[in-house]
């Protein structure tokens, strides 16, 4: 037997790779025939879509240096947990400034109080000056009258009328400075409660400036807002931020839908609350139940997602699928947006799912057990589907 050449191992190594490779595209298509929902009957229509969800930036109010970031990439949330701190070393200087101008608006307004009670009580003295100044008139003016008449009769010299008129008129005087100081000093009342007014104007000026700071102060705390799953932590900390810098990024698990497109045809018998089904590309052994729960009014041409030239030409209608809240707050480890698949819905609500579509969910994860004395774990995270 002559031995081989290597020609000839060479062809037969080719022959092999080849054969190995026919296996593989065997398999991959049988497996994709198994796994592919075959033969939709014409009450389903189906799309394709990427599992979305609400994200939500946390971001920074005014501008600052990052003090703290208290969670990472991944890690789950509840509404109101402190995610990050801000260094509020300027707004807290800023804070004690306020409260001083409060502190001095207030000592100006008591200030203010107390000189108006003062004007008050010169007007009271004023007043009552004037009515001893007219009673005092009054009885010069008799006085004066008298004299008038003593001399007329003889009894009294001529001089005495001069002294009697000068005394009138040294009493008319005495009334009219009188009555001015009672003027005077409403005038100062008025002065003294335009100045407690902007003494009561710059208390809450300064107030307002303090509620302001306080509140600088408490967004200066970046909460969570909703429970969730952090997605993205986009700074660090010391780092500076400008006002609405972002820190990070959460996706909200609890409200989890896919979007996609339906011809004319089919989106015209899609109500509002119909039965969906979901199947992921990277599960395809599962089958998610979903409700519609958008179906858009006016149509659009399809998305680029759409590879034929004949489907682009199409109008489609958006319809969005949420998945039920609980079953993903039980399968929550599991749920990761963003992965592709598709969406059928039945657009004839008599007839029964097919088989290939009846739901089928993978297991739910079991909680760990903990001793006693230790703190609950957190429920053991299952492979994604």
């Amino acid at each position: 037997m002559s031995e081989s050449t290597p020609a000839s191992r060479a062809k037969v190594r080719q022959i092999l790779i080849w054969g190995a490779v026919a296996l593989m595209i065997g398999g991959g298509v049988l497996a994709w025939q198994r796994l592919k929902p075959q033969g939709l009957p014409p009450s389903v229509a189906s799309g394709n879509g990427r599992l979305e969800a609400t994200d939500t930036d946390i971001a920074t109010k005014t501008g600052g240096r990052v003090l703290k970031v208290l969670v990472r990439e991944g890690d789950n949330v509840t509404a109101g947990q402190v995610l990050a701190v801000m260094d509020t070393a300027v707004l807290e200087a800023e804070r004690a400034r306020a409260q001083a101008q409060v502190r001095q608006a207030q000592q100006a307004s008591a200030t203010a109080d107390a000189l108006l009670a003062q004007r008050q009580q010169a007007v009271t003295t004023a007043t009552a000056l004037v009515a001893q100044r007219a009673a005092q008139l009054a009885l010069v003016t008799k006085e004066w009258q008298r004299a008038k008449e003593l001399i007329a009769q003889g009894f009294l010299p001529p001089q005495k009328l001069d002294e009697a008129t000068a005394q009138l008129q040294g009493a008319r005087a005495a009334l009219s400075a009188a009555r001015s100081q009672v003027a005077e000093a409403h005038t100062a009342i008025t002065t003294t409660e335009s100045q407690r007014t902007e003494a009561q104007s710059a208390i809450e000026t300064a107030r307002a400036s303090v509620k302001r700071i306080e509140a600088d102060l408490n967004e200066a705390t970046l909460k969570a807002p909703r429970d969730g799953r952090i997605q993205v932590r986009a700074a660090e900390e010391g780092e500076v931020l400008g006002g609405g810098g972002r820190v990070l990024s959460m996706v909200d698990l609890s409200d989890v839908y896919m979007t996609f497109f339906l011809p004319e045809t089919a989106a015209g018998r899609v109500a509002i609350g119909s039965e969906a089904r979901l199947v992921l590309d990277a599960a395809p052994q599962y089958v998610i139940p979903a409700k519609v729960t958008f179906v858009a009014s006016v149509a659009q041409f399809t998305p680029k997602t759409v590879e034929t030239t004949v489907e682009r030409q199409k109008l489609m209608f958006k319809v969005r699928a949420h998945i039920d809240p609980q079953l993903l707050a039980r399968h929550s480890s599991q749920v990761k947006t963003g992965m592709p698949g598709m969406a059928y819905v039945r657009i004839q609500p008599n007839e029964p799912w097919p088989a290939q579509l009846a739901v089928n969910l993978p297991a739910e994860p079991a909680p760990t057990s903990a001793p006693a004395s230790a703190p609950t774990s957190a429920p053991a995270s299952a492979p994604a589907p």
